[in-house]
């Protein structure tokens, strides 16, 4: 099955760190995301993923913002 993903990532150059941030939070919540195909997870694994690493995006940017 060839990866038929829309998302794009907006600064294309970030990719490389978006993957590596992708697998450190996985590997924080105990998601056993591999390199490629992950059909064996459930949604709610994969959501706890993509709601995890926004909710640090998120803190880190208020932190910026407050200029800690």
């Amino acid at each position: 099955m060839s990866n038929r993903s829309s998302n794009r990532a907006v600064v294309p150059e970030a990719k490389g760190a978006l993957d590596r941030f992708k697998y450190e939070v996985a590997s924080e919540l105990g998601v056993p995301l591999t390199d490629g195909y992950n059909g064996n997870l459930t949604s709610k694994q994969n959501g706890s993923v993509g709601g995890y690493m926004v909710k640090k995006m998120i803190e880190a940017q208020e932190r910026q913002m407050a200029g800690k």
